[in-house]
């Protein structure tokens, strides 16, 4: 299986749930899982994820180590299995772009919960943000394992 996330500049939700969902697999004994995140544009472009986002990761046990920053690409629309975008807007950017062999089904994150909202962008809100931000992520994580069939 071959998952993508993607948030807007690929620094702060699309990283840590790609951070997240490493974890889960690897505690799933999921190791041929293939997980990554990118951004819908390039402005931080091989930067480390925002040292909040990592903070906020790290104090629940998920790594961030070895992700940096990248746009997606024309290439991951039949790379990946799946790609959950973060929000709405994200999510019709994904469409609008998908080349005409595109083999990746396009979700909106958090439709896995049941749950038709956006994850919100914590990079301009105080740190609560991104403990919200880690919850709806876990959330979301742990949704798409078992709607995939994953216990």
């Amino acid at each position: 299986m071959k998952i993508l996330f993607i948030c807007t500049g690929n620094i702060c939700r699309s990283p840590s749930a790609e951070a997240v969902l490493r974890k889960m697999c690897a505690d799933a004994n999921l190791a041929d899982w293939t997980i990554d995140s990118a951004g819908i544009g390039n402005w931080h472009s091989g930067d480390a994820p925002d040292l909040r986002a990592t903070k906020a990761a790290q104090s629940r046990g998920y790594s961030m180590e070895g992700i940096s920053a990248r746009s997606v690409r024309t290439t991951d629309y039949t790379e990946f299995n799946h790609i959950y975008a973060m929000t709405e807007e994200h999510r019709q950017f994904l469409l609008a772009n998908a080349p005409d062999d595109s083999t990746a089904t396009i979700h909106l994150f958090l439709e896995s919960c049941g749950l038709s909202q956006d994850v919100p962008d914590p990079y301009y809100d105080a740190d609560d943000g991104f403990t919200i931000m880690m919850d709806l992520l876990e959330d979301g994580c742990r949704a798409i394992l078992s709607e995939i069939g994953v216990k």
